[in-house]
């Protein structure tokens, strides 16, 4: 029973010794890859570091270009908007003046143009009367006879 026990006990160091060397084996890759991988980063860091920053260069030129094509449409819309919000005032307040009877612009500009024609009609008619009325008193001057001195009051008899 002895052989047995120390049989079994050298078959699982054997296994267990196996099982051991193909773990260190496995560690030893492991930390030689990790070391090539280091050592490849330390030669191409250089150049990968600058190729992502021409990447991000290339992502930050094309965001800020589609945040300004955003930022102006958003302008125009709200330039619109606003065009279309001042229009609605303005009719707004043209139709209640309107109903205070309190004349438009285009109203005014009519008025002021009318006494325009009737001022230079009134001029004209103003030209023809002074011609009419001067061959008529320059012909014939009207003389006038001069008032006469009041009379003096009798004197109170003393």
């Amino acid at each position: 029973m002895v052989k047995k026990l120390v049989a079994k006990k050298l078959k699982s160091v054997g296994i267990d010794s196996q099982l051991s060397a193909t773990i260190r084996d496995s560690a030893e890759q492991i930390w030689l890859a990790g070391l090539g991988a280091f050592a490849k980063a330390q030669e191409e860091g250089t150049r990968v570091y600058d190729a992502l920053i021409r990447e991000g260069e290339a992502i930050q030129k094309k965001t800020r270009k589609v945040t300004e094509d955003k930022v102006t449409e958003m302008a125009a819309k709200a330039t619109g908007t606003w065009d279309k919000l001042e229009q609605v005032f303005e009719n707004r307040v043209a139709r209640s003046l309107n109903s205070l009877g309190v004349p438009t612009k285009a109203d005014v500009e009519q008025l002021a143009k009318r006494v325009t024609e009737l001022k230079a009609e009134v001029e004209k008619l103003n030209r023809g009367a002074a011609k009419a009325t001067k061959p008529a008193s320059a012909a014939k001057p009207v003389r006038r006879a001069p008032k006469a001195a009041p009379k003096a009051a009798p004197r109170a008899a003393a």
